[in-house]
């Protein structure tokens, strides 16, 4: 029999990672397989493992612990319930679509579980063979969706008969992934409109940028594309990186200071998205849904609303399904 005619795919979602729980012995876990990837963390490496187990490990998990508390939820850690809301929409939308043997679809966290691993054995176990990469990170970083890919390689490299592998580009720009952006835009503002529109992205090194990572620019790239499908006013929208770790300087605007700056401006109404974040999790809703909510109050802001991720947003599951068929097209 041909191997086409035998053949399955199974869709990895990569995603990053979560502890298993909001408790500090599973933070230091989930931190320490972090802050050890190489591309998370490029310092020289036994300096780096003496600040990390002298210091980091010591210091940051009961934080961690309390603020990923804040936001669990009773089904568990809102990333990963959300990704596998993503996985079962986007396998039952592709059965809808394309029938018998449509491809499978599990989630893969870089850190924490399930991990890639898990994830190539349960789909391996449900008769797939060939697979699909698609990181849930639209802007390419070294950090991110490298890090995503090399776990996937080195999963699937060792096999005697290495496994056909394709991945999903970065799509900063993908109408598929604008146009879900766009729709849960205008939902939000069917009886609310902003004075002003915050794109809030994790932020990175700014020596990563300088070193190759084409992170800044896709972050432009998603920025004007979706102001220009909104038809919004460039001078209302600003874009501003988040989550800063350690001394190193890092992207620019940062958004906690964006966000100080906007409220003593006279911006009394604002929208934040977060979308290099494709599912809700500890950095969207603690820190910009209720740290940045804070800070932007307490600077003379009144009205802030933090806009949900895609999360499963019927536009967004459209907008995956449109990206895997496209790259899919001709393996058959």
């Amino acid at each position: 029999m041909p191997q086409s005619a035998r053949s399955r795919t199974g869709i990895l979602l990569l995603q990053l990672g979560t502890p298993d729980a909001p408790t500090t012995p599973a933070l230091r876990r989930y931190l320490r397989q972090f802050l050890s990837d190489v591309r998370v963390v490029d310092t020289f490496r036994p300096l780096w493992w003496a600040i990390l187990n002298g210091v980091v490990l010591v210091t940051r998990p009961a934080r961690s612990a309390r603020l990923y508390a804040s936001v669990w939820s009773p089904e568990g850690s809102p990333l990963l319930v959300t990704s596998e809301a993503q996985a079962r929409a986007l396998e039952a939308q592709l059965a809808d679509t394309m029938g018998d043997g449509a491809p499978c679809v599990a989630v893969a966290m870089r850190y924490g579980n399930p991990s890639t691993e898990r994830a190539v054995a349960d789909l391996r176990a449900r008769g797939c063979n060939r697979f699909l990469a698609f990181p849930m990170y639209p802007q390419y970083a070294s950090a991110t969706t490298g890090s995503s890919l090399e776990d996937v390689m080195r999963v699937l490299m060792p096999e005697r008969v290495v496994s056909p592998l394709r991945v999903v580009p970065p799509y900063p720009d993908d109408p598929a992934y604008i146009d879900a952006l766009v729709d849960s835009a205008r939902r939000a503002f069917v009886d609310w409109v902003p004075d002003h529109i915050v794109l809030s992205f994790h932020g990175i090194p700014k020596r990563y940028a300088e070193l190759g990572d084409p992170y800044p620019e896709h972050c432009t790239a998603t920025t004007r594309a979706f102001a220009a499908a909104l038809d919004w006013p460039p001078d209302r929208l600003t874009m501003s990186y988040q989550s800063l770790f350690g001394r190193e300087e890092w992207l620019r605007p940062y958004t906690d200071q964006t966000l100080k700056q906007l409220a003593g401006r006279g911006f009394e109404r604002l929208a934040v998205f977060c979308p290099g974040f494709l599912a809700d999790c500890l950095e969207t809703l603690e820190e910009i849904g209720i740290t940045g909510r804070e800070q932007y109050r307490h600077a003379g802001g009144r009205d802030y609303r933090l806009i949900p991720c895609l999360n499963v947003n019927e536009a967004w599951v459209d907008g995956m399904t449109r990206i895997v068929t496209r790259e899919l097209a001709g393996w058959d």
